[in-house]
């Protein structure tokens, strides 16, 4: 069930948002609540990210476990290279009648 919230504006961004509302032929209930459903969800986002790599950071310190630079880089271009080939071998066997995608 939804709770009615009320929120003091500026006469200048209650003017931009109503502005915005007549343009999208919405209410500017509707704006608001939009703009704050999606500065929600950016910010839980960005929480995420940052809790992740604060755990990826406490990891490295208890392990000492870690890739550098050169070892990334050689681990993606494997990947590629792989990739590459199974995209190839898939481009032969369409030649050969095979249905498959790459």
């Amino acid at each position: 069930m939804a709770a009615a919230t009320s929120i003091k504006l500026d006469d200048t961004l209650k003017g931009r948002v109503q502005h915005l509302a007549d343009a999208r032929r919405r209410s500017s209930h509707w704006i608001m609540r939009e703009a704050i459903a999606q500065y929600v969800e950016r910010e839980e986002k960005r929480e995420a990210f940052k809790q992740d790599a604060i755990r990826a950071w406490e990891e490295y310190q208890r392990t000492g476990l870690h890739l550098t630079l050169e070892e990334a880089d050689a681990w993606l271009a494997k990947l590629e290279a792989a990739r590459m080939r199974s995209c190839l071998s898939a481009t032969s066997d369409l030649d050969a009648g095979s249905t498959g995608r790459c």
